[in-house]
């Protein structure tokens, strides 16, 4: 009979694990997440299968443009994206090498470091800020801006939580990104939100998720959250696992010819 982990080595499990990239497959069998019913992933094979030029803005270690491109999917020429923490920029090119993509550096509140007016599709999964005005300017006449945003209140209940109960900001709001991208001189074409579940079943996953989706809990460590990770996994040995709620919405903008 396999002896339970205790709390030190779950949460040592936890901060161990490198958090370079967007492969979650770590969590199999340690915590689960419901997928938007509108399938990014399908919808962005389908826009690089019609597009000439295409960025990917904070591609992350590039994966779900690579996944998207090897399906046999006919590769954009230029093919570009951008990221702004190095280790995830050195996956991204490996990751795009194959589609000869050019992955440059550049912070996620700052300038595009391309031209105006040069992609037809502009395309970012999970942003942490989106720069309307820059997705506006290297858009070219007609193109598309596709997106999949983290909602406001996203794991409100884990937020709370760990770190007491919290305002929900509206700047990720669907309603405000709306506002943001016609200031931009863009028309929204689609705009959807759901409500996903998300359930964690040991207090490791929890230490590795805030520590890989730094924006739950600002600043987290696993020594200086000591207190209330000993209360997650009191939480997940009584009920069974812990859940929350995180938000999506997915946002399609076309730049006027």
């Amino acid at each position: 009979m396999t002896r339970p982990r205790t709390l030190h080595e779950l949460v040592a499990e936890g901060a161990a694990e490198p958090v370079e990239g967007w492969d979650f497959s770590w969590f199999d069998g340690r915590a689960t997440e419901e997928r938007p019913a509108w399938g990014y992933s399908g919808l962005l094979r389908d826009r690089l299968s019609r597009a000439h030029a295409v960025l990917d803005i904070q591609t992350g270690g590039g994966e779900v443009l690579a996944g998207a491109l090897s399906g046999g999917t006919r590769v954009p020429d230029p093919l570009a994206a951008t990221e702004s923490w190095p280790p995830n920029a050195v996956l991204a090119r490996r990751a795009l090498a194959p589609f000869r993509g050019a992955v440059l550096l550049a912070a996620d509140d700052d300038g595009l470091p391309v031209r105006s007016d040069r992609f037809d599709l502009v395309v970012s999964r999970h942003p942490t800020v989106a720069v309307w005005p820059e997705i506006g300017r290297v858009l070219a006449p007609g193109g598309v801006y596709l997106s999949q945003h983290v909602g406001a209140g996203s794991n409100r209940e884990l937020t709370d939580f760990m770190m007491g109960p919290q305002p929900v900001h509206q700047g990720r709001s669907p309603a405000r990104a709306v506002a943001d991208a016609q200031a931009a001189g863009l028309e929204v074409t689609d705009l959807r939100e759901q409500r996903l579940r998300l359930e964690f079943f040991d207090v490791g996953a929890v230490v590795y998720f805030l520590r890989k989706v730094a924006w739950t809990v600002p600043g987290f460590t696993a020594r200086g959250y000591a207190e209330p990770i000993a209360r997650m996994h009191a939480h997940i040995g009584e009920h069974g696992s812990f859940a929350c709620h995180a938000t999506r919405f997915l946002i399609e903008a076309r730049k006027p010819s």
